[in-house]
């Protein structure tokens, strides 16, 4: 950016208040979104993007209030739609940074479809899904990712799906970065964001989020600070896969492709699973794991290279620019299979 007088302007050193708009936050008091918010607008300096090439897009539901809030660009759009409009975007504006925010409502029901197909093409985008295993907007009915046999407004007698995995879910889509943080992990959180944001390529983070009104505490197996050690598993990069107390620590191992978990003053150092992100089907393996028999995976899952989306088709354009020159939508819209009729 530059003034009218064509002097260069020197970057600017944004804060966390930079990043806050003046409007007032209106979730419910104890929502797991106020840290969400939080965690997005302390990491923002830190990428280095000036704000008015920052650019949030939502759905429909409660996070999809998230570019209100945020002193940037944004677009409240409509029901799962969110990725195809940021798709648009980054083909018309490749010069911004775009975000995608969703739920796992607006995200893998109705939105399903959308949000496969920015995964699958690799657009260089960051999607913020947030699951708190319910519709919390239109007051708690069951979700995607609700468990099978939860009762809600619209289940009296229990679910009868079964919940879908958002992670496996974007890496089926062929996601290239795929991660899992949790609302109550601030550092973690925005360590993650950042992570995911700075990812060239589709940047998928599945954000464990509580909804105290209508689905309260549905993560607290990660919340509660003495299940949190024992079903807690911390991926990092390079380094064995444990959980567990110190005096009784917990291991995996893999045995062909199957996962088991071993104590580990019980095995060898050498046999326990070392995490290693670039690794796409151990991923898949890591998506797959659940409780009541295995810890939940939380961190970066895989982090892979791939071609991304835009690059490709604004390639095609200035190949076919060079070639043929300047296109003639008038004569194009009367060539080839053409008729009259009357």
């Amino acid at each position: 950016m530059s003034d009218p007088a064509g002097v260069a302007e020197a970057p600017r050193n944004y804060t966390k208040k930079d990043f806050e708009s003046d409007q007032d936050v209106r979730w419910c008091p104890g929502c797991g979104d106020y840290a969400i918010l939080s965690a997005a607008q302390k990491m923002m300096p830190d990428l280095g993007i000036p704000r008015e090439d920052i650019v949030f897009i939502s759905g429909i539901g409660c996070s999809s209030r998230f570019p209100y809030y945020m002193n940037t660009y944004g677009f409240h759009t409509i029901h799962g739609r969110a990725p195809a409009i940021a798709t648009g975007l980054r083909l018309a504006r490749p010069d911004l940074k775009v975000f995608v925010v969703t739920g796992d409502g607006d995200g893998l029901s109705i939105g399903g479809n959308h949000l496969l197909h920015v995964i699958r093409r690799n657009v260089n985008v960051t999607v913020l899904l947030f699951n708190n295993k319910v519709y919390g907007l239109t007051k708690g009915q069951y979700s995607p990712t609700s468990e099978l046999g939860k009762v809600t407004k619209s289940t009296p007698m229990g679910s009868a799906d079964r919940p879908v995995s958002p992670c496996a879910f974007a890496l089926g889509a062929g996601a290239t970065f795929v991660a899992r943080t949790v609302d109550r992990n601030i550092a973690h959180m925005e360590e993650t964001i950042k992570r995911a944001a700075r990812h060239h390529g589709a940047g998928f983070v599945e954000i464990l989020q509580n909804c105290n009104v209508y689905n309260d505490l549905a993560w607290n197996i990660l919340y509660d600070r003495e299940s949190k050690i024992t079903h807690e598993l911390k991926l990092e990069h390079g380094k064995p896969l444990l959980f567990g107390p110190v005096d009784d620590r917990h291991g995996l191992v893999l045995e062909g492709a199957k996962p088991r978990v071993v104590k580990v003053r019980e095995v060898p150092e050498s046999t326990l699973w070392v995490h290693d992100e670039t690794d796409p089907w151990k991923a898949h393996i890591l998506a797959q794991l659940a409780e009541p028999d295995f810890p939940i995976p939380i961190g970066v899952l895989q982090r892979v290279e791939g071609p991304v989306y835009e690059e490709l088709l604004l390639e095609q354009e200035r190949k076919a620019i060079a070639d043929r020159g300047p296109g003639d939508l008038a004569a194009l819209l009367v060539s080839g299979d053409t008729w009259r009729i009357g």
